[in-house]
């Protein structure tokens, strides 16, 4: 829309009127390469919500000693994921075909709502997008960070990058901040008849399933980070919905890095203990993800079946993400039309 009205002659034209809604996902390198994930990760791990070490410390060891040799590491695990097509990350892809999904569904009802997505870490970037949305007329703009479960590390993080692109903007948009959506109805629904339609369709029975959440140092959590209590009540409603026991689904924490103490049970520890204790056959599901990612199709589906199998279980399955069925994009367009309730 363009706002002409009440305007001396000569005024520029000014786009106006609309509503503009940006789903923020973490981030990933563009090329699976160990110079494009070194950039990747110059960025991901200088963000001081990740790494809370002063960087008069920590710098030093992210240039010296990380950045020179983890790249490669790094590099040929996004190899093994990498998608042959234009998006090349899972991640990419699914984030962009869950906006455009969203998008089709909201332009059925409404023209005056734009749907666009960035990510926080690498491209296209938060201030790029949120320029885009405002030169097209949004003058009132949520932004929805695809994290269900809240920690400083990701919603905060993402929410930073927003504030800070509008710190340079002459002319700011209104902006509205999504809340975490851990005990959503719809997302814990939407997660439970994924999980009993993936178990249906396989041959065997599993002797438990496993929910893997990303973790983060304890410390964070000891600092008053509600991430693992997040996780716990995720975890705690899929039980009650599916009708499951603690022992038929089980919460574990994957992805730690360095030596510090993460949040516990680690995934990988628990799939190498669990044949001994008689768990044979498991599936496992990733609950902080929407879209599948390194973490879940190579740290998870991959790595994850070859400690298993590896310590003499006998069955593994991993349960793919929401990503772009329908009843993600649901989940995800209930969330909009609640928090844009008075907008719309």
């Amino acid at each position: 829309m363009t706002d002409t009205a009440h305007k001396p002659s000569g005024h520029p034209p000014v786009a106006s009127g609309r509503i503009g809604v940006l789903l923020v996902n973490l981030g990933t390198p563009d090329a699976p390469t160990p110079s494009a994930v070194r950039r990747y990760l110059r960025e991901f791990l200088s963000d001081r919500r990740i790494i809370e070490t002063h960087p008069a410390i920590w710098q030093p060891i992210l240039n010296l000693f990380i950045l020179p040799f983890r790249p490669q590491k790094t590099a040929k695990a996004y190899q093994l994921v990498w998608r042959d097509d234009d998006d090349g990350s899972p991640l990419r892809h699914f984030t962009r075909t869950q906006t455009e999904a969203l998008g089709h569904l909201i332009g059925q009802r409404r023209g005056d709502v734009i749907v666009d997505w960035a990510m926080r870490y690498g491209t296209p970037s938060v201030a790029d997008r949120l320029k885009a949305l405002r030169d097209q007329g949004c003058d009132r703009i949520l932004a929805l960070a695809l994290y269900p479960q809240y920690s400083g590390t990701t919603t905060a993080s993402a929410y930073d990058a927003v504030f800070s692109a509008l710190q340079g903007m002459r002319w700011q948009p209104a902006l509205r901040t999504a809340p975490p959506f851990h005990d959503d109805p719809a997302y814990i629904d939407a997660l439970a008849c994924g999980i009993e339609a993936h178990l249906t369709a396989l041959p065997w029975t599993p002797d438990a399933v496993i929910a893997s959440y990303h973790g983060i140092p304890k410390k964070y959590f000891d600092a008053g980070d509600p991430y693992y209590c997040h996780c716990a009540k995720t975890t705690r409603l899929l039980r009650e919905r599916l009708g499951w026991s603690e022992d038929r689904l089980l919460m574990t924490f994957q992805s730690r890095f360095g030596p510090m103490e993460w949040l516990q049970p680690y995934t990988d520890e628990t799939l190498a203990a669990l044949p001994g204790q008689g768990v044979k056959r498991i599936a496992i599901v990733s609950p902080a993800f929407l879209a599948d990612c390194l973490e879940t199709l190579e740290e998870m589906a991959e790595r994850g079946r070859h400690i298993f199998l590896e310590a003499g279980g006998e069955a593994f399955s991993y349960i793919p993400c929401l990503n772009d069925t329908p009843p993600a994009i649901d989940v995800l367009n209930g969330l909009v039309e609640r928090e844009l309730g008075g907008w719309l």
